[in-house]
């Protein structure tokens, strides 16, 4: 059925762009992109996403992937966008919450929605369209969403944290809303881009670090230098990836290849979840495997987080319209799926399972 949606797709692209050719050739592109990631899997999604609108622009559209600090700074991808320093960039939206706070609506932060409830927001609620004019109107650069991630782990930490008592005076590594959030919940946070966390954590300049999900995590190898895992990931229970155009270099690109590359990002938004989350499955067998204690938050913790969190986003709004719009246009979505679950059982939770049959 998805092969069908981008054939068709593809279709009415072609039809839309067919007046534009005129019978001529479409113009070439061969885009630098900039990425906050030093390697790893993040780094391999941004690689995908290349190779997918080399497909779908049949050759139009080249984008070669960087790592961290070859385009600019690792967390100023956005700049290295908008400057021209790359034509393109992969980002996590929340790097930039230094400049304007709002990012973490749509990247991801403790109030916000899980990665099932980010398809149906972004792809059937309009936030797509909020994204991209959000993008537009505060940074000058063209955006879409280019991939997502499962809820993360909470922490890979040195030392055993399940409630408040235990985490406050921990020095964890974070990002985004969570700095202040996890802040005022007793912590000592500090912001460190990815190429940076492992050797922080081997010499204890931290304690313990959030990143991604098991299957992201894994290969960085935090699991083996901190035993404790810990769930559910309440700071971040979803997360987007972004893909960022410099506007003169996207405007110099035909309207038809524009729709693919929107189409590419939105097909490598489904297809980084299915990798991610079905991977997940067992890099959390193999991590628990393997000597690490996995521990899993006491609910007063968790309660407290989302408190904390909702109270931290409702403080933003002052003399920031940008933020009060999307938080509101999030939060009235979430209301819309209070009933999902009157619906539907959680993927995962079914409590009677058949034998595997011989």
């Amino acid at each position: 059925m998805l092969k069908n949606v981008i054939k068709t797709a593809v279709g009415a692209a072609a039809g839309l762009g067919m007046m534009a050719m005129a019978g001529s050739a479409l113009a070439q592109a061969n885009w630098s992109m900039a990425t906050p990631w030093g390697g790893g899997k993040p780094l391999e999604d941004a690689k995908s996403f290349a190779a997918v609108v080399k497909d779908l622009t049949e050759g139009r559209v080249n984008i070669t992937v960087f790592p961290a600090g070859t385009l600019g700074k690792a967390l100023k991808v956005t700049d290295s966008v908008k400057s021209g320093v790359g034509q393109a960039g992969h980002n996590w939206m929340g790097y930039d919450w230094g400049i304007d706070k709002t990012t973490v609506i749509f990247g991801g932060y403790v109030g916000g929605l899980t990665e099932e409830e980010f398809f149906l927001w972004l792809y059937q609620a309009g936030g797509v369209d909020l994204w991209k004019q959000y993008r537009m109107e505060k940074f000058g650069v063209v955006s879409i969403p280019c991939g997502t991630f499962p809820a993360e782990i909470f922490l890979h930490s040195k030392r055993k944290v399940t409630n408040l008592a235990e985490y406050k005076g921990l020095k964890q590594r974070t990002a985004g809303a969570w700095a202040e959030v996890g802040g005022s919940l007793g912590a000592t946070t500090v912001i460190l881009p990815g190429a940076e966390v492992y050797p922080a954590l081997e010499r204890g300049v931290i304690d313990a670090t959030e990143w991604s999900s098991p299957s992201v995590n894994e290969p960085v190898g935090f699991h083996k230098i901190a035993k404790y895992i810990i769930f559910p990931g309440v700071h971040q229970p979803g997360a987007t990836q972004e893909c960022e155009f410099n506007k003169k270099a996207w405007d110099k690109i035909s309207k038809r290849d524009q729709h693919l590359i929107e189409l590419a990002g939105e097909l490598r938004t489904f297809r980084a979840w299915r990798n991610h989350a079905y991977n997940d499955l067992f890099a959390y067998r193999r991590m628990a495997k393997g000597g690490n204690t996995m521990l899993r938050l006491e609910q007063s913790f968790i309660d407290a987080a989302q408190k904390a969190g909702n109270e931290w986003a409702d403080k933003q709004i002052e003399g920031n319209a940008w933020f009060k719009k999307a938080l509101n246009h999030q939060r009235k979505f979430q209301h819309d799926m209070s009933v999902y679950s009157k619906m539907r059982s959680g993927p995962g939770t079914r409590t009677a399972i058949g034998d595997i049959l011989k």
